[in-house]
């Protein structure tokens, strides 16, 4: 599955589809299952994803096709993910960026 997405802002349905190696009637299916993945319509009615979109798309796939998860699994699984958290950021990290934005924080109201 190719992760190095292309730099637009917009996808069509088949070109996503490529992208997770599925048909495209099952990214309409994970459309209406999974609340995160919201295309917009084109005034044409078709629907173009954007690159939030798609990665939300790869995580879900990776969820249920390499991680076996099943549907509901999968929802409850994106539900309780932290939703503080940077995608691909581990928890140490993301500790260590707290603290960082703690004292970028007190030295701008030192100056301020």
């Amino acid at each position: 599955m190719d992760e190095n997405l292309p730099d637009k802002a917009y996808f069509r349905i088949g070109e996503v589809s490529k992208i997770l190696q599925v048909e495209p009637y099952v990214v309409r299916f994970w459309e209406t299952e999974f609340k995160s993945v919201k295309p917009v319509r084109a005034t044409s009615g078709h629907r173009l994803y954007r690159k939030k979109d798609v990665e939300a798309l790869i995580l879900i796939r990776k969820l249920l096709y390499e991680q076996r998860f099943t549907i509901s699994g999968a929802k409850q699984y994106l539900a309780t993910a932290p939703q503080t958290g940077t995608p691909g950021i581990k928890a140490p990290d993301q500790h260590r960026l707290v603290e960082i934005k703690k004292v970028l924080t007190g030295i701008r109201e030192l100056i301020s």
